[in-house]
């Protein structure tokens, strides 16, 4: 990545990346429908940021940004940078009132949007003082009071100094406002330096290099830390081509178009993924190719566990895995799109190592990683050569790592934030006096080094008896149980035992309705039919059997709803939000105890 790794600020860094790759692709959408080489871009950019510029925006101003995964969101964020200023994204599935409380906070007198988003954008505004400017990307109008992108542009002065404005920018100027999901509250505003991003870039770069004939999709939302890194701030260091899937649900079809060199996605991705391939195999008519692919898998595990062991792998494991490889694991690599993928990672979330196992035996080395908005995503990450199945690996390059007398992951380094916006308060209570960034999450190191999450501390279960686990190793046993559920939520903190509440994976839900000539295959009627209430209560009982007796969960409600992510119960990212959970289900909670 030469210059651009070197560059002092984000702004530095994507103009290097833009001059020495002038004529590649930077930006496309799925099919090519639009392609923009790093010169288009550098240049829509310059526009975009002479208009921002005319509009009063300099650094240290903050800039709004309410896009889905495309082209317009980079023009947006990256002129928003190239000037000093701030950019913050909002979660596209945020209320009026979401986006109004963010727009206070933030201080932000410009926002761009979509059609898509206008109408939340215009009441949002209505409550935040400060927004004077609603930029639309899309359409020939955006309405009364606003701008459209080309009239944006259109205001940039001839003689605007882009050159000179991006090369003020101070590696110590705030990068970009990432606001926290807010699973236990309003969210809080993490403020990031550019010099913060490029210490966790060059930590990346030494664990998952980002190479200029790289390929990566741009899907998850842009207001979360990991996919703005992925997409956004580090091809503009390396140079990688970034494809933009506006539609979330839709990622595993761009998979086999796009054929990422990288990919990381959260793990009810893989875990849908794993599902579906299963379901495959399982429909598979040819009874010859049914048992190759048995076959295969079989090989294909035993060899990882022998190298999850630290066992060298026998000659005849070898022999027959090189076979195994040829003939069906390749094939199904692949089928799915991730055949020349030389990096794959999950993390955002607790993964289960079964599905993590299953990936590496088809040849797909998926490693768990962990890190925080608070620390431009950096933290740890299993090394490509050397990855414990279970752990989210040692401490990323750059990244000192301790745990507290508690258990509580403490971590410090040049890419920790600035603090939190407007709470001082806060911020002194996350970061001590010695630089040490109190995460707050438990965690347990082996004698490697490598970490393993157990759960976030105030989310533990101490149950009646005192006994702590960790709802979140619990949830993933079940979940992993059966492809039919979607969700779990477990409860049982100052309980006597463990329950659930549980809800259907839609997709799987459709499938299994059908297969059972079931006419009604709604959430709500599923909900309710026996079948489906025996399947779930035996996947209960598998995920029980992979956990320890006080661990079990004694008793679950299948409830007839789905949980949207940005919903009332899960994050945009599908957090559990475990306090609203338990407040909206408490009547269904209580009846689990009262039995």
């Amino acid at each position: 990545m030469g210059s651009a790794l070197d560059a002092r600020t984000l702004a530095e860094a994507f103009q290097a990346t833009a001059a020495e790759g002038a004529e590649r692709v930077a930006l496309r959408t799925k099919d090519d429908e639009v392609s923009i080489t790093w010169a288009e871009y550098g240049e829509r950019v310059r526009r975009v940021a002479a208009g921002l510029a005319a509009l009063g925006i300099g650094r240290g101003d903050t800039v709004g940004i309410m896009l889905t995964n495309r082209p317009e969101f980079h023009f947006a964020d990256t002129a928003t940078l190239s000037l000093g200023a701030v950019a913050f994204s909002i979660y596209n599935t945020s209320t009026a009132e979401q986006a109004a409380y963010l727009l206070g906070d933030a201080a932000n007198s410009v926002i761009f949007t979509e059609q898509a988003f206008l109408a939340t954008v215009l009441e949002a505004r209505e409550s935040a003082d400060a927004v004077e400017h609603v930029v639309v990307v899309d359409g020939e109008e955006g309405g009364e009071g606003t701008l459209t992108l080309s009239e944006l542009e259109a205001r940039g002065e001839d003689g605007f100094d882009f050159e000179t404005a991006w090369r003020a920018v101070d590696p110590d100027d705030l990068l970009t406002l990432i606001y926290t999901s807010g699973t236990t509250g309003p969210p809080k505003g993490v403020q990031l330096s550019h010099a913060a991003m490029m210490a966790a870039i060059r930590s990346f770069d030494s664990l998952v290099p980002l190479k200029p004939d790289g390929r990566v999709i741009s899907w998850l939302p842009m207001a979360h830390i990991a996919e703005r890194n992925v997409s956004q701030y580090m091809p503009m260091v390396g140079g990688t081509a970034v494809t933009c899937c506006p539609d979330p649900r839709q990622v595993v079809a761009y998979l086999t178009e796009v054929r990422p060199t990288w990919f990381f996605a959260v793990p009810r991705i893989w875990e849908k993924l794993m599902a579906a391939m299963e379901v495959g195999f399982a429909a598979e008519q040819d009874e010859a190719r049914a048992e190759a692919i048995e076959w295969a898998l079989d090989v294909g595990r035993r060899r990882v566990r022998a190298e999850q062991a630290g066992e060298e792998p026998s000659d005849e494991l070898r022999a027959e895995h090189a076979k195994a490889d040829e003939l069906i694991l390749s094939k199904l690599r692949e089928r799915i799109g991730l055949d020349l993928a030389e990096a794959v990672n999950v993390g955002a979330a607790p993964s289960p190592p079964e599905v993590i196992e299953f990936f590496h035996a088809i040849g797909v080395p998926l490693a768990e990683l962990w890190g925080m908005s608070e620390t431009c995503a950096a933290g740890t990450c299993n090394p490509s050569e050397r990855i414990k199945i279970g752990t989210v690996g040692p401490a990323a390059p750059g990244v000192e790592l301790k745990l507290a007398d508690d258990g509580e992951i403490l971590v410090r380094g040049p890419m920790a934030m600035a603090g939190y916006r407007n709470d001082g308060e806060r911020t002194a209570e996350t970061i001590d006096r010695e630089g040490w960034l109190h995460t707050g999450d438990v965690g347990e190191l082996d004698d490697d080094g490598y970490l393993r999450i157990v759960d976030r501390k105030k989310e533990l279960i101490i149950n009646s008896a005192g006994k702590n686990m960790s709802p979140a190793n619990i949830e993933a046993k079940i979940k992993a149980a059966s492809p039919l559920i979607g969700q779990v939520c477990a409860v049982g903190d100052d309980r006597p035992y463990n329950v659930a509440l549980i809800v259907l994976d839609p997709d799987a839900a459709a499938a299994f309705a059908a297969e059972h000539g079931i006419e009604d295959g709604s959430i709500e009627a599923l909900a309710g039919e026996p079948a489906v209430l025996e399947e779930v209560a035996a996947a209960v009982e598998r995920g029980n059997a992979a956990l320890a007796r006080v661990e079990q969960v004694k008793k679950f409600k299948l409830l007839g709803a789905e949980w949207q992510p940005g919903g009332t119960e899960l994050t945009p990212t599908m957090k559990l939000k475990r306090r609203p959970i338990e407040h909206r289900y408490e009547r269904e909670i209580e009846a689990l105890y009262g039995e």
